[in-house]
């Protein structure tokens, strides 16, 4: 109904810009509506354009009704039905169910959804290039690509792919916020551990990215910078940012930007994740949820007024507490979610306390992992 009242509104506004220009003889004009001529009659006089109601809105799919002085229109067109969604993960930490495949520290999706191909982040160097040629994917054939934020676990293949891929036909998106510090972000270990991003010794280790604004203009890359809580991408594909932390969060005390000689918190301001209207609901895709997975969740759910079919990505509860965990596995249960694909830096506390509170519901999602909604 709220599309199809949308739609009214603006076939109004229409009539009303027709009405604008000054006209000294009677004229119709057609009328179109997604480039498609209507058949309804329609006069301009004197720059005033009457149409038949009944005819317009009946087309429109309303039905008409006078009642009680009222005119009342209703939408008689069921919503059609969505597409078949498949999302292949090309690039993740594990790939111990498909030896066949790199694995690859960070994060890399393929979806595919009607007409529509999104890359979702690119991992760490372009292992998903090859993963996706083993696996028979044309990644020439992607219209979009979206960066879930700017880490070069989740940004590193941007560049090799349009090395490979011509930028013809092919938009980024980013948040409008995404290049601010992209290249003066930080990890701090004060013990000295060994991770994929530091070397075993305390200090400040770089995970920012390694490619700017300039260099995609070389490459003619179109980039699409989103400056809204939402930006819908696709057919039913809408991305989400802006996500408000809860009051009893805080931003983790490790991930650092560089901003004018000094170190301070990074907020993530830049972070996206990505939603999919599927059959069953909203399917989200999250790269590493800095900004707190149940926040990604909360705010999307309540943006769209849609029931969340299923979660997939990473949560980042490497080092949250245990009833930090608890409680978003409560909030998943109350919002009836029913699939939930861990990946990449998910932790192995919440991914155990997950697989056994919710067997039924949760899932590996690694490399070479196929998801898939009918």
């Amino acid at each position: 109904m709220k599309k199809r009242g949308f739609i009214l509104i603006a076939a109004v506004l229409f009539v009303l810009l027709l009405g604008a220009a000054p006209i000294l003889a009677a004229t119709s004009f057609p009328i179109y509506l997604d480039g498609k001529q209507l058949t309804v009659d329609s006069v301009t006089e004197d720059g005033i354009t009457t149409i038949k109601l009944r005819q317009f809105a009946e087309t429109l799919g309303f039905d008409v009704d006078f009642k009680d002085g009222k005119i009342l229109l209703t939408s008689n067109k069921k919503e059609e039905p969505k597409e078949s969604l498949k999302i292949t993960t090309l690039a993740e930490n594990k790939n111990d169910d498909h030896p066949h495949l790199m694995n690859e520290f960070g994060f890399s999706a393929y979806i595919e959804y009607g007409d529509d191909r999104i890359i979702f982040d690119t991992s760490k160097e372009g292992g998903f290039l090859t993963n996706a040629k083993t696996l028979n994917i044309d990644l020439g054939k992607a219209d979009a690509l979206v960066l879930s934020h700017a880490h070069y676990d989740h940004c590193g293949g941007v560049i090799p792919y349009f090395n490979a891929y011509d930028p013809s036909g092919k938009i980024l998106y980013v948040k409008d916020c995404f290049f601010d510090l992209a290249d003066n972000k930080y990890y701090h270990d004060p013990i000295g551990q060994k991770f994929d991003f530091t070397d075993g010794t305390p200090g400040y280790f770089p995970v920012g990215i390694n490619f700017s604004k300039a260099d995609l203009k070389a490459k003619n890359v179109t980039v699409e910078y989103i400056n809204a809580d939402r930006m819908r991408i696709g057919k039913n594909v809408t991305l989400y940012g802006n996500f408000h932390l809860s009051s009893n969060d805080e931003m983790a005390p490790n991930m650092l930007v560089k901003d004018n000689g000094q170190y301070k918190l990074d907020d993530f301001d830049e972070e996206v994740a990505l939603a999919i209207d599927t059959n069953k609901g909203l399917v989200i895709v999250s790269g590493c949820s800095h900004t707190g997975i149940l926040n990604i969740v909360n705010s999307i759910q309540e943006r769209s007024g849609k029931k969340v079919y299923a979660v997939i990505g990473g949560f980042h509860l490497l080092d949250a507490s245990e009833e930090k965990i608890q409680s978003t596995i409560d909030r998943f249960k109350e919002l009836g979610v029913e699939e939930i694909g861990l990946s990449h830096c998910t932790g192995p506390k919440a991914t155990q306390m997950f697989q056994e509170q919710m067997p039924d519901r949760v899932f590996i999602n690694e490399t070479g992992s196929i998801f898939e909604v009918k």
